[in-house]
């Protein structure tokens, strides 16, 4: 056991550190600012006291992280607690009130009592990297949707032949709005001259596409209250989507590249559907390091796959989801199942059993993602690549 624990309580611009002894007694209680000089000097004062602390805290990232990689550079370990932990416990300690220091005291006396507190590891350069990258290229997925809906809303009021016709999800019918918007100007132009301005602007399926958009121009003479300035805000709506979409390109490319620079990456990617993209998200949520994960079972269970019991008298057998997993762990997972259900026989076989036995699809393929864990945890582990042997159809 330590000698001291260290307690802060995150903040933005300001953290507040308690240091407790093993009786629980305060030695220190200090805020400081979220300033490198000013948190050198808490670490030495810290230090000063003794050399065996645990410290902890209440956020691993945001406003923690300038505190994360000083504690990192002098080798000190951190234990985390969950803010909702850290609530709850603060409802058994004496006294209602709550301040930044009574927090830290909580975080501190915490991780004093407690031994299942896991110890937070640094990711490498490139787990931390992929991080913000799938991180930025979500917000953009995330935004490119949002405006898409606006887009059909704003498109449904002047053309709804064209916003009923045209599959929006893809580029061709996007780019066709940044420069045709209404009826009107879609029968000027005819079917040849537009088939002519998309190819121009490499639109794959360009003679389809127009004929698409002349045929709902013929269907629709009406011209509509407000259209031009309608038509307007199509188009401008439409200019912001291409932009999203090369920024998401760009990024694509940047993380297919960071990627293939993790030590693990050619291991990862040799699972079926589990490609490129998916295989950057698994590393930016386990740090690409299986050390931390003592077994699959652990790392299911951080992934929110392995359902915990709720059980209460007569009440056995009942299992629900974790309330504390990575949700971006699960979303990865999950979908690499759904992909390897066309390209994996093994998990398409699986997958079969599971709805035979009564589960439905969404059940079926999460029963599919937990066994894939196994598999990818034991691939990571031996550092082989998929094979035979791997079935996902037999416990790893």
């Amino acid at each position: 056991m330590p000698e001291i624990w260290a307690g802060v309580d995150i903040g933005k611009t300001h953290h507040h550190a308690v240091v407790i002894n093993a009786e629980g007694k305060r030695l220190l209680s200090r805020r400081i600012e979220n300033d490198e000089t000013e948190l050198l000097a808490l670490i030495g004062d810290v230090l000063a006291i003794s050399d065996d602390v645990l410290w902890a805290v209440d956020l691993n990232h945001g406003g923690a992280a300038l505190l994360m990689a000083l504690l990192t550079a002098h080798d000190q370990p951190v234990a985390y607690l969950t803010g909702l932990a850290v609530h709850r416990a603060s409802a058994t300690y004496r006294g209602e009130g709550k301040t930044d220091a009574k927090d830290a005291f909580v975080i501190a006396d915490q991780a004093r009592i407690r031994r299942d507190l896991g110890l937070l590891r640094p990711g490498d350069e490139i787990a931390v990297d992929l991080r913000t990258l799938t991180n930025r290229r979500l917000d953009l997925v995330f935004d490119r949707t949002r405006q898409i809906n606006r887009l059909r809303a704003q498109l449904l009021e002047i053309f709804p032949a064209l916003e009923r016709s045209l599959d929006l999800t893809n580029k061709g019918p996007v780019m066709l709005l940044t420069g045709y918007q209404t009826p009107a100007a879609i029968r000027r132009t005819g079917a040849k001259r537009l088939e002519r301005w998309l190819k121009n602007r490499k639109v794959k399926g360009a003679a389809a596409l127009a004929r698409t958009a002349v045929e709902a121009a013929q269907a629709q003479h009406t011209a509509l209250p407000g259209e031009n300035l309608a038509a307007a805000m199509v188009a401008r709506v439409a200019k912001g989507v291409m932009t999203l979409e090369e920024e998401i390109a760009e990024l694509g490319a940047l993380i297919e590249a960071r990627f293939r620079e993790h030590p693990h990456a050619e291991v990862i990617r040799s699972l079926p559907g589990m490609g490129t993209r998916l295989g950057a998200e698994f590393i930016a949520a386990t740090g690409g390091d299986m050390g931390a994960f003592s077994s699959a079972d652990r790392l299911a269970g951080f992934a929110g796959l392995a359902p915990q019991p709720r059980d209460s008298g007569r009440v056995s057998g009942n299992l629900r989801r974790p309330r504390r997993y990575h949700r971006g762990l699960l979303r990865a997972m999950y979908l690499s199942a759904m992909a390897s259900l066309r390209s994996c026989p093994a998990s398409k076989a699986y997958y079969q059993r599971k709805r035979s036995e009564g589960k439905g699809h969404k059940q079926a393929v999460l029963a599919v993602a937990r066994r894939r864990i196994n598999v990818l945890w034991a691939m990571i582990r031996d550092r082989t690549c998929c094979s035979a042997s791997h079935s996902v159809a037999a416990p790893a």
